[in-house]
């Protein structure tokens, strides 16, 4: 493929919110298919801008220090419009309140009605958890459907949140929240950086709230 300027940022991009990246997770991230991510991860290899790393537990791709310069670059030569910006930031305060009350939904998930660490055998605690995370999705859906107009990669969430929700409530219970999984948490942590990133915000108390 010959790879645009907006491809690069895009993968980039999606190492930096990331770390260590599957080729999946880079295909649902930029929206590229199967063959150009292969392609461009070989460019940006050769350019030194990326690593492979190849591990019994998992195989993916790191952006490396030279990357993380050139993607800071691609940033400053093409910056979001102020409109963009704007709606990003709109995005960002609405999804605050959201998150904290996704953080309550997940400690409810790891602890029991007495605190204790949930050893997931009481089908209708774990049920009610379940509903209350299917609310959480509602209102962060809500916040987001304006998000993908000022930038596509974020337009890209609810489709992943959504596919990760309906495994739990088939019930798998890995999809709630095991690292590494494409579980619900995994999609919602990267959201959270994603809009960091984007908004060009440090994390702070307000995000940890």
């Amino acid at each position: 493929m010959m790879s645009t300027t907006t491809d690069r940022f895009e993968l980039l991009h999606a190492l930096k919110v990331k770390g260590l990246a599957t080729d999946d997770f880079l295909i649902a991230m930029t929206g590229l298919t199967a063959r150009d991510v292969s392609s461009l991860v070989g460019v940006l290899t050769g350019e030194g801008l990326v690593v492979r790393r190849e591990t019994p537990r998992m195989s993916g791709t790191m952006i490396t220090a030279e990357g993380k310069s050139a993607y800071e670059e691609l940033g400053r030569d093409s910056p979001l419009a102020p409109s963009a910006r704007g709606r990003v930031e709109e995005v960002y305060a609405a999804f605050l309140p959201v998150n904290s009350a996704f953080k309550g939904v997940c400690a409810a998930w790891q602890l029991d009605a007495a605190g204790n660490p949930n050893d997931h055998s009481d089908p209708d605690y774990d049920a009610a958890v379940i509903a209350d995370l299917g609310a959480i999705h509602e209102r962060v859906i809500a916040v987001l459907s304006p998000a993908g107009e000022a930038v596509a990669r974020l337009g890209r969430y609810p489709a992943r949140l959504a596919a990760a929700l309906s495994r739990i409530q088939d019930g798998d219970r890995a999809a709630f929240a095991r690292p590494m999984s494409d579980s619900y948490h995994d999609v919602w942590m990267e959201l959270h950086q994603d809009l960091l990133l984007t908004a060009q915000r440090e994390r702070d108390e307000a995000d940890e709230g």
